[in-house]
């Protein structure tokens, strides 16, 4: 002890030794990351690992230790990232060529795995493009061009996210979400092409709808026209002179309320025969 009082450049050194030595040892894990802790290189351990049923501050976030120089750590994201695809030509089941915009939101669930399958976060984003991109093609192949415009596609969205998760496992990641943000036709002659073929059919479509409403109203008039013939017909056997009656007066309408011509008839007229009224034989 007094020798090294004596030497203050000794205890400089002994001083900065033990600096190092903590540094060296101690390190902070941040509530937001999960560490693999490598030995020589080879993952040993997990700190801070995502655990969806921990809360705040019950995790194993904090300062930790090490073994200096022997172990390093690897730091990786436990929050929810994004996975944003490159445009994807699709061909659909009506020969429609879509150009198709997708995202997909992924968590990294097992570190020990992604690092030792792929090393680090960009290799695994890397690797669920190039799986979420070929069953993307696949399954929207599938399907006509008004299934990804309709409620329908959501679905669909649900079965491939379930699908390409099988995949992601082997990477220690997780896809949380999967969706379709633009599904379109390219622009220029395939488009006008398209927009083309979609008002034909929608012209063919309302001309069989109105042919159909033109059936129909003609099949209620016929019906109507023969309900009015069976009322006057029935009306007629009860009481012939009402309805003679009835009939007179509605030619008189027809032919009187306009008052716009003259009409000259004999005083004998059959048509003028209600006008002298009825004479009762007793």
């Amino acid at each position: 002890m007094t020798m090294l009082m004596r030497n203050p450049a000794l205890l400089a050194a002994m001083g900065f030794a033990l600096i190092v030595l903590a540094m060296s040892s101690l390190y902070t894990v941040p509530e937001t990351k999960q560490a693999v802790v490598l030995r020589l290189g080879k993952p040993a351990r997990i700190v801070n690992a995502y655990d969806p049923k921990a809360g705040l501050g019950e995790t194993g976030a904090g300062l930790t230790l090490k073994v200096p120089f022997i172990e390093d750590v690897k730091f990786i994201d436990k929050r929810i990232m994004d996975l944003d695809m490159d445009a994807q030509t699709v061909l659909s089941t009506d020969q429609l060529r879509l150009v198709v915009d997708a995202f997909a939101r992924f968590r990294i669930v097992d570190p020990l795995r992604m690092v030792q399958t792929v090393g680090s976060e960009q290799n695994a984003a890397d690797a669920l493009k190039r799986i979420l991109a070929s069953k993307l093609r696949n399954e929207l192949g599938k399907q006509p061009f008004a299934a990804l415009l309709s409620p329908e596609r959501g679905q669909l969205m649900d079965e491939i996210q379930l699908t390409v998760n099988r995949q992601a496992a082997q990477y220690g990641a997780e896809i949380i979400d999967v969706r379709i943000k633009r599904a379109d036709l390219p622009s220029g002659p395939p488009l006008e092409a398209a927009y083309a073929r979609m008002a034909s059919a929608r012209q063919q479509e309302a001309a069989t709808i109105r042919a159909q409403g033109n059936k129909q109203a003609q099949l209620v008039q016929a019906e109507a026209d023969a309900s009015a013939a069976r009322i006057y017909a029935d009306s007629f056997g009860k009481d012939p002179e009402f309805y003679a009656f009835y009939r007179a007066m509605q030619a008189y309408r027809t032919t009187f309320d306009d008052g716009t011509g003259t009409i000259v008839l004999g005083p004998n007229n059959e048509f003028l025969r209600e006008f002298e009224g009825r004479r009762t034989n007793r």
